[in-house]
Formats: structure tokens, C-alpha cells, sequence
């Protein structure tokens, strides 16, 4: 697993329950080190023992661990270059969505080590989509949700998530399915494309 994901889940954990709690996680999960390093790559096991462990020690069920991880990547003050990678992908929430195709692409193009799932985004009928994540491992359709929801809010639209299993015919799969009840529900977080954002 590439380091940047492992240090996401560290800065998750120390900023949102404290260095204390990343500790504690550690000792858990037997490592031999207290803090990754985004440039490195990390073994599969370690990721998933330091989630089985984060998961144990913060009582909370894995999907919605990485749900709460994937809302800190847009929220978090010290995540502002994630929020402002995704919000150029449009305007709106919609444009949003519709730029998620692309999103695999963009990413590799900055960082090409860095292995993400392929999206797929179908527009099933008015306001209503379905987004394939398909990964060989599960857990990035959580992130995914949390990012969404977090995004939505960022761009003020109202709207309903719900995460299920994939078929998993040609790779491992999990489904989002989002329903955008309004677009303008509320007054989003401003964004300059051209400069630095600000609220």
C-alpha cells in the first residue's frame, strides 16, 4: 500500500482522536515504527492490521471508520489540497460526479505509484446515479462515501448515499448509488479555481 494512504489514516486518527489514540493503535497492531511516511510503499497486511485495529480501539465498525476517513479528506484544514484536487473536477456537485470518470486518470498523472480504484459513473435517470468502484481490495467505496457526502456539502447540494456490494463479475466491485434531492439545498463552502479558498 503506498505510504500517502497509510499517513492519511495516521493524520485521520491523531488529529480526530489524538496521538494518544494513534498510539494505543500501533501497539495493537504490532508495529515497529510509530510514524509512516507518505513516500513509501508499506506491505498489504500492515494497512489492514492498523484498520483492524483502529476499528477495535475506537469502536466502530470498519465501513464507517472509512466512511469518517473519507469525510476528513475534504474537511480537515490539513487535507485543503485533497478538497482543492476534487473540486476542480466542476462547478457544481453534478459536474462533480460527472468528472469522477476521470478522476483515476488525474491522480496518476501527479502521482503515478499511486494505485487507486477506477470509477464508473452512470446516470440511471433524473438526479439519480450509480457509481461502480471497482479495487481489488474493499473499503474505498466507504472513503468514497464519506469524500461524497463531505463534497456535497461543499458544494451545498442535498443528497442520498447508499453503498452495497458489487457483482463482482470482472473485478471486485462495490456500488454507490446517489440520489441528488437538491441542488441548491444550502449556501456551499466559496472556491476559486483561481486562487486560494476561503470559508
Amino acid at each position: 500500500m503506498h505510504g500517502l494512504v497509510n499517513r492519511s489514516i495516521q493524520c485521520f486518527v491523531e488529529d480526530t482522536y489524538g496521538g494518544s489514540s494513534w498510539d494505543h493503535i500501533i501497539r495493537e497492531a504490532r508495529l515497529e515504527f510509530r510514524d509512516f511516511e507518505a513516500m513509501l510503499a508499506y506491505n498489504d497486511a500492515i494497512t489492514e492490521a492498523v484498520l483492524d485495529a483502529a476499528a477495535g480501539h475506537l469502536g466502530r465498525d470498519r465501513n464507517t471508520l472509512l466512511e469518517d476517513l473519507g469525510t476528513y479528506l475534504v474537511t480537515h484544514s490539513h487535507m485543503n489540497s485533497v478538497r482543492r484536487l476534487l473540486r476542480f473536477g466542476g462547478h457544481t456537485f453534478e459536474d462533480f460526479l460527472q468528472s469522477l470518470d476521470d478522476l483515476h486518470d488525474r491522480v496518476k498523472l501527479a502521482m503515478p505509484d499511486l494505485e487507486l480504484p477506477h470509477l464508473e459513473l452512470t446516470e440511471v435517470a433524473v438526479d439519480r446515479f450509480s457509481l461502480v468502484c471497482r479495487f481489488e481490495r474493499p473499503g474505498y467505496g466507504a472513503v468514497l462515501q464519506g469524500i461524497l457526502r463531505a463534497l456535497a456539502d461543499d458544494y451545498g447540494a442535498l443528497v442520498l448515499l447508499d453503498l452495497e456490494p458489487g457483482d463482482g463479475a470482472v473485478a471486485p466491485c462495490e456500488v454507490l448509488h446517489i440520489q441528488l434531492l437538491e441542488k441548491a439545498f444550502a449556501r456551499g463552502r466559496s472556491f476559486s479555481l483561481a486562487g486560494h479558498a476561503t470559508g
